[in-house]
């Protein structure tokens, strides 16, 4: 006789285990189901070039996962979990050798920036001195009356700007592309309304806790979760790939950390067809085109801050950086474009063999797009590192296609769970009061196509477990 499960989570990724713990801790039997043969989703490590090299897949560098509420109270460390930082959060080379940073000290960043400083003062002082209430307010659901009113309208009114309009408080180019790198991770033209909120928060968690990388590669972070989780009398299956929920074993409450088209595809029969048209409605943003490199030596960056940061930005100024996203949305690769560099070896020894290191970068690309960007990501990166080139051993790469058929999750390359477009960001997968419940009190949703969205904080699990728990569960 099959086994009954009291939940049953369908993806094995940091948002999946997230749910799936929060469950388990409160004494339900928990199943999770993966369709690959490992676990880990946008958070694995693989040796993609050579033996002794490890490479981050997708995420590499984890300052949500830091600040998140919910994995940071949870005993990572008693199973593995170390954090590697750097010295500095981010650093921005430019064209004549120099370097803007962003590091952990506010007081410190500010001088550094010179003429800037007060502007930048200004900007964000008011959340570093709040930033833990910020971040209990940004990492959730919209709430109709904040706990923090006070810091949350702060916020709202410098956040939905465009990053374009907040730059323009600064005088100097570098200080400039210095939060135009920052607000690019909202994969938006830097001139859209709300891209600026992403360059606050990017640089409010520097100044909170840095930008830290999992030591031993981003898939730390899922083994510390996976064993915690089992520690729970939880268990997981993996080459189990559900394609619809005649897949999926008996269970009260299925979570799925899946897009919402999949969600479509997979539960059509059992759900509503106004509802399963809402889903299919949803819009996905652009891709990426990614390089992990094995190296003979670090990366020889000009500017001496690059050597500090475990983050480099590049591209050169602010309006490189807005081009390159505005031709993104447009379906145009630029030929210049704003590249995020990971040098997590230079701060992790169990990356390389000793005396070796790893790179890792991507661009973005329009979504699905098959174009090789290694020789324009390479050619940014010997503009401010002279002779980088030369220290390359072997390289792999995938496009935003690649990607897709590597995470079923990454709908055309795009690695943020849908386009940050304001309205959707608000209110995604779209506006509704239950962002993680479907009308089918058994299913729910718990992928970074909910709120608060893309990276490795594991929220959208968590708020989808007290969705569940709730309707499913409690209540009865």
């Amino acid at each position: 006789m099959q086994k009954r499960y009291d939940a049953v989570v369908v993806g094995a990724g940091p948002n999946g285990y997230a749910a799936a713990i929060a469950l388990a801790r409160t004494g339900l039997s928990v199943l999770i189901l993966e369709a690959n043969e490992t676990v880990g989703g946008g958070a694995r490590t693989e040796p993609l070039t050579l033996e002794g090299f490890r490479h981050d897949v997708c995420s590499a560098i984890h300052p949500m996962g830091v600040v998140s509420p919910f994995l940071s109270e949870l005993p990572l460390e008693q199973h593995g979990l170390e954090w590697a930082w750097s010295p500095a959060a981010i650093a921005h080379p430019f064209d004549d050798g120099s370097a803007a940073k962003l590091i952990e000290s506010f007081d410190e960043t500010v001088e550094g920036l010179g003429e800037d400083g007060p502007a930048y003062r200004s900007l964000m002082a008011p959340f570093v001195r709040h930033s833990r209430d910020l971040f209990d307010e940004i990492l959730r659901p919209i709430r109709l009356l904040p706990k923090h009113p006070i810091t949350m309208a702060r916020f709202g009114l410098a956040g939905l700007q465009s990053a374009a309009s907040i730059a323009k408080r600064f005088r100097s180019a570098q200080t400039r592309a210095l939060f135009g790198g920052c607000a690019a991770h909202a994969f938006l033209p830097l001139e859209d309304v709300g891209s600026a909120s992403f360059g606050m928060v990017l640089a409010l968690a520097a100044h909170t806790v840095g930008w830290p990388a999992a030591r031993g590669g981003s898939m730390e972070i899922i083994h510390a979760m996976d064993a915690y989780f089992r520690s729970l009398g939880g268990e997981v299956a993996t080459g189990r790939r559900v394609a619809s929920m005649r897949d999926v074993p008996d269970a009260r409450a299925v979570i799925f950390d899946v897009t919402p088209r999949q969600l479509a595809d997979i539960a059509a029969g059992d759900l509503p067809g106004r509802y399963v048209k809402r889903l299919r409605a949803f819009r996905y943003g652009p891709g990426v085109f990614k390089v992990d490199w094995a190296l003979d030596g670090p990366i020889p960056w000009t500017a001496e801050a690059c050597h500090r940061a475990a983050t480099v930005h590049v591209a050169g100024t602010f309006e490189e950086i807005a081009a390159h996203e505005s031709a993104t949305w447009k379906g145009v690769a630029s030929g210049k474009p704003f590249v995020l560099v990971a040098q997590q070896s230079m701060f992790d020894s169990t990356r390389a063999p000793a005396g070796k290191h790893t790179g890792w970068a991507y661009c973005h690309v329009p979504h699905g797009s098959t174009r090789d960007m290694t020789a324009p990501i390479e050619r940014q990166i010997e503009r401010f590192a002279p002779g980088f080139s030369k220290l390359i051993l072997a390289r792999h790469t995938m496009n935003s296609a690649q990607y897709e058929r590597h995470d079923a999750n990454f709908i055309g390359g795009d690695i943020a769970g849908g386009a940050n477009h304001l309205t959707q960001f608000l209110t995604r997968p779209f506006p509704t009061l239950h962002p993680y419940a479907t009308p089918n009190e058994r299913i729910y949703l718990c992928s970074s196509s909910t709120p608060p969205g893309g990276g490795v904080h594991g929220m959208c699990g968590y708020w989808a477990a007290q969705s569940a728990l709730r309707r499913t569960f409690i209540r009865r």
